[in-house]
């Protein structure tokens, strides 16, 4: 199985889109299509680079007027890295991301991964919340 983690960008995205009744499917949604899935499995979406081994990935989830979900996965790692998370309709729904976001975010989640700030995602005993771990830099 994968590994997940995410920027601090998507965590606090989430919890914000979380809080708001009309998006309470966010959880459920993430939790169906990157839980307990290969690589392979989640190689779906639109690719926003061109790359085979680290496919950098925009996702639709919950249907036309959902979330879009930016991703990046390192395949020879078995790591997926979620960017950034974003309703398409409500109060907090906002258009796709223009190109400059995109580019800020992919270098942003490659600036991370190399410093290890990153959360791991995990879920809870029951398997219907997601818990969020902040990694802790090993020194050497």
């Amino acid at each position: 199985m994968i590994n997940l983690y995410c920027l601090e960008d998507f965590k606090v995205e989430f919890d914000k889109i979380k809080s708001k009744k009309s998006y309470r499917t966010i959880e459920k949604e993430i939790i169906n299509y990157f839980f307990e899935k290969t690589s392979q499995d989640l190689c779906s979406g639109v690719r926003l680079n061109h790359s085979n081994d680290a496919p950098y990935i925009k996702k639709r989830l919950g249907g036309r007027g959902g979330f879009r979900i930016y991703f990046l996965i390192l395949i020879k790692k078995e790591s997926l890295y979620l960017m950034y998370v974003h309703p398409k309709t409500g109060s907090l729904g906002s258009g796709n991301m223009n190109d400059e976001s995109k580019a800020y975010l992919y270098k942003k989640v490659l600036e991370c991964i190399e410093s290890e700030d990153l959360y791991r995602l995990s879920l809870d005993e029951s398997k219907k919340k997601i818990h969020f771990d902040k990694l802790v830099k090993v020194e050497t």
